[in-house]
């Protein structure tokens, strides 16, 4: 297993950014994110905006999954404005606030590229420990327990809201 462990908020948000740009390049279809509110994520950074930018194009699409979804807009404002102007290419899902989450990794991000997979997993967000995982089993195991979540959620985080 190619695996690359980490401890730092700088360190998870470096890779973050890397696992973006690295999305683009691979020509990864479909991205897989997962964060409580994913407000540590530097999704307002210049880096970050312009590694999503390289690498939504048609036929790419962003999950996003969430419990909310009002920190992004107060905290990442560029971001917002992002997922407006690449709507085509997102789509972001809140769960149900009855769900009893149980093992639950901190921040996920999920990709496949055209001859690699990669799993980037904070465990603990107190001391920033986390993986950067090459393992297609391991990618395999968090895009399970994605899906099994996002069953239980529900369309958030519009691109636009509507004014009366």
């Amino acid at each position: 297993m190619n695996a690359q462990t980490f401890a730092g908020r700088a360190d998870f948000q470096r890779l973050l950014t890397e696992t973006l740009a690295w999305a683009g390049e691979q020509g990864c279809r479909e991205l897989h994110a997962w964060d409580a509110d994913f407000v540590d994520w530097p999704l307002s950074e210049a880096a970050a905006l312009t590694a999503l930018t390289a690498w939504a194009r048609n036929g790419r699409q962003l999950h996003l999954l969430a419990l909310q979804y009002d920190d992004v807009v107060r905290r990442h404002p560029r971001f917002v404005r992002w997922r407006r102007d690449f709507a085509h290419c997102v789509t972001a899902r809140a769960v149900e606030p009855e769900v009893r989450l149980e093992a639950v990794p901190v921040s996920l991000l999920l990709a496949v590229g055209a001859e690699s997979t990669l799993s980037l997993r904070l465990f603990d967000r107190h001391l920033w420990r986390g993986e950067l995982s090459l393992d297609p089993a391991e990618r395999l195991r968090g895009l399970e327990w994605f899906d099994a979540l996002a069953q239980r959620s529900s369309d958030s985080f519009a691109p636009t809201t509507l004014g009366l």
